[in-house]
C-alpha cells in the first residue's frame, strides 16, 4: 500500500478539524503509535498517520464518529487494515480488534489523552513523570473525568501489555515527541 507523506497526512487533518485540542489530541496519538510501530516493529508512517487521522470526522459528525471516516479514509489510499482499526477505536462500532494496529490504537487513544491533561498540571510537564503518578491521577475520578479509565485499562489487557509499562511507554512516546514537534512550532500541550 502507497500512503500519502506525513505534511500531506496532516494537511487532510487540518481540513478536517479546526479545533485545537482535538488536533493536539491527533498529534499525541500519533506519537504513541508511531513509539508502538517501533516497539511492534510495524511501518513507523503507517501507524503514525492511523494515530494522527483517527479522529478525523469527530468535530463533523460527533454522533457518527469514526464511520463519517472510513470512505473519507479509503479515498486517499488507505487499505482496509488501517481502515478497520479506525472504525474499531470505538466499542460502540462493534468491531472486533484483531490486528496490532487496531490494538494499539484503540490503547493508545485515551491513555495518550490522560497523559496530556497530566502533564498540563506539573511545572515541569513531561520532564520527570512516571507511571506512579499517572496511575494516582487515574484513580481520581474528577482528573480528566471524560477519559474512560475503563478503556485504558481494557486497552492494556487487549494489547497485551502489563498497564503500568504501557502508561511508561505512552509517557516516553509523548515526551520524544513533543522535542521533535516544538521544532516545527507545534506541541502537544
Amino acid at each position: 500500500m502507497s500512503i500519502m507523506e506525513r505534511k500531506e497526512a496532516f494537511e487532510l487533518l487540518k481540513t478536517e478539524v479546526k479545533s485545537e485540542s482535538l488536533i493536539k489530541h491527533c498529534l499525541a496519538v500519533e506519537a504513541s503509535m508511531r513509539w508502538y510501530s517501533a516497539y511492534f516493529d510495524e511501518p513507523l508512517e503507517l501507524w503514525g498517520q492511523c494515530g494522527l487521522l483517527h479522529d478525523i470526522d469527530f468535530e463533523k459528525y460527533p454522533e457518527e464518529h469514526p464511520l463519517m471516516a472510513l470512505d473519507l479514509l479509503r479515498s486517499h489510499g488507505y487499505d482496509e487494515a488501517f481502515v478497520t482499526a479506525v472504525k474499531g477505536h470505538g466499542d460502540h462500532t462493534n468491531t472486533p480488534r484483531e490486528t496490532s494496529m487496531a490494538k494499539t490504537l484503540f490503547a493508545v487513544d485515551e491513555l495518550s489523552s490522560f497523559v496530556v491533561a497530566v502533564a498540563l498540571v506539573r511545572p515541569d510537564k513531561f520532564v520527570g513523570l512516571a507511571s506512579k503518578s499517572v496511575k494516582k491521577k487515574l484513580k481520581d475520578k474528577a482528573f480528566a473525568r471524560a477519559v474512560s479509565r475503563e478503556d485504558i485499562a481494557k486497552g492494556s489487557e487487549e494489547l497485551g501489555v502489563d498497564l503500568t509499562e504501557h502508561i511508561d511507554h505512552v509517557i516516553q512516546a509523548l515526551s520524544e515527541r513533543e522535542a521533535e514537534l516544538n521544532k516545527e512550532g507545534l506541541s502537544l500541550l
